[in-house]
């Protein structure tokens, strides 16, 4: 489960890359709701990757500079799907992203979409 969390804090967790449309933007500095991480998300490509820019000490599986890179499409203003790829674990994600101006929820699953977890993220300066 703490890879999945991975996963879906770093992801999610986004970016606006080059084929998003208008809305609130994924890209910027945000903090994970648990207080565990903070991730800048940017273009990476032509994907979006959320990049590991603090992890709370004592969290030995997750490191500043871990990374997912997330292909996503926008499905509505301000929500997001796609797959992220973890190359630290060489995993892949199924990911759904929704965002507003100060918050996002991300939602990671693997197994086909049968284990799933979601995250809550506030956007920091």
């Amino acid at each position: 489960m703490t890879r999945l969390s991975i996963a879906a804090a770093l992801f999610a967790a986004v970016v606006a890359g080059p084929a998003l449309a208008a809305g609130a933007p994924l890209d910027g500095n945000w903090a994970r709701g648990d207080g565990n991480a903070k991730v800048v998300i940017k273009p990476c490509g032509s994907d979006v990757c959320a990049v590991n820019t603090w992890i709370k000490p004592g969290h030995e599986k997750e490191k500043v500079g871990d990374k997912l890179v997330m292909t996503i499409d926008q499905d509505s203003e301000n929500s997001y799907s796609g797959k992220a790829f973890d190359p630290q674990r060489n995993m892949t994600y199924k990911l759904s992203i929704d965002v507003s101006a100060k918050a996002m929820t991300t939602k990671g699953c693997v197994l086909g979409g049968i284990l799933c977890k979601s995250q809550q993220w506030t956007r920091i300066n």
